[in-house]
């Protein structure tokens, strides 16, 4: 199979769907030349939006609620693993009911799946 290796300023724009927990969930993947935005929810809401990226200084991810209930923090913690995963600085847009950490689990894998057969997409 032949290796597509993403032009620098290209925009790459990603979307699938997953059935988790007897809900279909939606994914947007939206690549950017040193950012992602990743979107998930079930309907076309925005209702939540973090954002997450690496430091020098810090192994963790520094990660902020930009949009929403900042007690909920599946956006947060999700953006912050992500940015450690792609070595960028990432967005991820959670708008979800369910959000427990085992659903939040369950998206975090799909969207792992979806990055390891769809690197350039990343």
């Amino acid at each position: 199979m032949e290796q597509h290796t993403p032009r620098a300023g290209t925009v790459s724009l990603n979307n699938f769907s997953a059935s988790l927990r007897e809900q279909i969930v939606h994914f947007h993947v939206t690549r950017l030349m040193d950012s992602l935005y990743l979107w998930v929810g079930a309907t076309p809401h925005l209702r939540d939006l973090a954002v997450a990226m690496c430091a020098c200084s810090d192994p963790v991810p520094v990660s902020v609620s930009l949009l929403g209930d900042t007690s909920d923090t599946m956006s947060t913690c999700l953006a912050q693993r992500f940015a450690r995963k792609a070595s960028k600085q990432v967005f991820l847009s959670s708008n979800l009911q369910d959000t427990d950490s085992g659903f939040a689990v369950l998206l975090e894998n799909r969207i792992k799946e979806e990055m390891e057969a769809f690197l350039e997409k990343f």
